[in-house]
Protein backbone atom coordinates (compact mmCIF):
# COMPACT_ATOMS: atom_id res chain seq x y z
CA UNK A 1 0.00 0.00 0.00
CA UNK A 2 1.39 3.67 0.75
CA UNK A 3 2.03 5.65 3.29
CA UNK A 4 -0.62 8.34 4.62
CA UNK A 5 0.58 11.43 5.41
CA UNK A 6 -1.30 14.69 7.06
CA UNK A 7 -1.37 16.54 4.24
CA UNK A 8 -3.67 14.01 2.43
CA UNK A 9 -5.61 13.57 4.96
CA UNK A 10 -6.53 17.52 4.95
CA UNK A 11 -7.01 17.59 1.53
CA UNK A 12 -8.85 14.23 1.37
CA UNK A 13 -10.87 15.48 4.20
CA UNK A 14 -12.04 18.68 2.39
CA UNK A 15 -12.72 17.47 -0.95
CA UNK A 16 -15.08 14.92 0.96
CA UNK A 17 -16.74 17.38 2.96
CA UNK A 18 -17.54 19.44 0.49
CA UNK A 19 -18.68 16.74 -2.26
CA UNK A 20 -20.77 15.68 0.45
CA UNK A 21 -22.71 19.02 0.43
CA UNK A 22 -23.10 18.65 -3.32
CA UNK A 23 -24.24 15.50 -3.95
CA UNK A 24 -26.99 15.93 -0.56
CA UNK A 25 -27.84 19.00 -2.37
CA UNK A 26 -28.43 16.80 -5.83
CA UNK A 27 -31.59 15.70 -3.63
CA UNK A 28 -33.66 18.21 -4.58
CA UNK A 29 -33.01 19.05 -7.29
CA UNK A 30 -33.73 15.27 -8.61
CA UNK A 31 -37.03 15.25 -6.83
CA UNK A 32 -38.46 19.03 -8.63
CA UNK A 33 -36.63 19.48 -11.17
CA UNK A 34 -36.02 15.67 -12.95
CA UNK A 35 -39.01 14.75 -11.26
CA UNK A 36 -36.69 11.59 -10.04
CA UNK A 37 -38.84 9.14 -7.33
CA UNK A 38 -38.42 10.61 -4.12
CA UNK A 39 -37.30 7.38 -2.50
CA UNK A 40 -34.77 7.04 -5.03
CA UNK A 41 -33.46 10.22 -5.09
CA UNK A 42 -33.43 10.26 -0.94
CA UNK A 43 -31.21 6.95 -1.06
CA UNK A 44 -28.60 8.15 -3.46
CA UNK A 45 -28.31 11.45 -2.30
CA UNK A 46 -28.40 11.08 1.17
CA UNK A 47 -27.01 7.63 0.83
CA UNK A 48 -23.47 9.09 -0.77
CA UNK A 49 -23.16 12.22 1.52
CA UNK A 50 -23.11 10.23 4.59
CA UNK A 51 -20.88 7.58 3.04
CA UNK A 52 -18.36 10.85 2.16
CA UNK A 53 -18.52 11.43 5.37
CA UNK A 54 -18.00 8.41 7.14
CA UNK A 55 -15.34 7.73 4.57
CA UNK A 56 -13.69 11.28 6.30
CA UNK A 57 -13.64 9.64 9.19
CA UNK A 58 -11.15 7.00 8.06
CA UNK A 59 -8.73 8.75 6.20
CA UNK A 60 -6.07 7.64 8.60
CA UNK A 61 -6.11 3.86 6.49
CA UNK A 62 -4.74 3.64 3.37
CA UNK A 63 -8.21 1.72 2.44
CA UNK A 64 -10.08 5.01 3.16
CA UNK A 65 -8.66 6.25 -0.03
CA UNK A 66 -9.70 3.02 -2.49
CA UNK A 67 -13.41 3.84 -0.89
CA UNK A 68 -13.09 7.36 -1.67
CA UNK A 69 -11.82 6.75 -5.19
CA UNK A 70 -15.71 4.26 -5.19
CA UNK A 71 -17.46 7.61 -4.20
CA UNK A 72 -15.94 9.17 -7.03
CA UNK A 73 -17.14 7.32 -9.17
CA UNK A 74 -20.57 6.98 -7.95
CA UNK A 75 -20.55 10.65 -7.63
CA UNK A 76 -20.39 10.61 -11.43
CA UNK A 77 -22.70 7.91 -11.95
CA UNK A 78 -25.13 10.28 -10.21
CA UNK A 79 -25.22 12.17 -13.12
CA UNK A 80 -28.23 9.77 -14.40
CA UNK A 81 -30.36 11.42 -11.64
CA UNK A 82 -29.02 15.01 -11.83
CA UNK A 83 -27.04 15.39 -15.85
CA UNK A 84 -25.11 18.26 -13.85
CA UNK A 85 -23.69 15.95 -11.75
CA UNK A 86 -21.51 14.34 -14.63
CA UNK A 87 -19.61 17.57 -14.61
CA UNK A 88 -19.29 18.07 -10.79
CA UNK A 89 -18.80 14.56 -10.81
CA UNK A 90 -15.46 15.06 -12.73
CA UNK A 91 -14.48 17.94 -11.13
CA UNK A 92 -14.12 16.37 -7.74
CA UNK A 93 -12.40 13.26 -8.98
CA UNK A 94 -9.87 15.37 -10.22
CA UNK A 95 -9.85 17.26 -6.95
CA UNK A 96 -9.51 14.39 -5.21
CA UNK A 97 -6.62 12.64 -7.03
CA UNK A 98 -5.26 15.98 -6.77
CA UNK A 99 -5.22 16.22 -3.13
CA UNK A 100 -3.70 12.39 -3.25
CA UNK A 101 -0.79 13.54 -5.22
CA UNK A 102 -0.24 17.05 -4.43
CA UNK A 103 -0.21 16.04 -0.60
CA UNK A 104 2.06 13.47 -1.49
CA UNK A 105 4.54 15.38 -3.53
CA UNK A 106 4.64 18.81 -1.12
CA UNK A 107 5.08 16.51 2.08
CA UNK A 108 8.08 14.87 0.10
CA UNK A 109 9.89 17.56 -1.05
CA UNK A 110 9.73 18.87 2.42
CA UNK A 111 11.02 15.90 4.07
CA UNK A 112 14.33 16.32 1.82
Amino acid sequence: MFEVTPGMRRLGASVLGMEAIVVALTTPVAITINKVDPSVALTVGLGLAVLCVLVTGMLKRPAAYIAGTVIQVLAIATGFLVPAMFFLGVIFGVLWIAAIFVARRVEGATKR
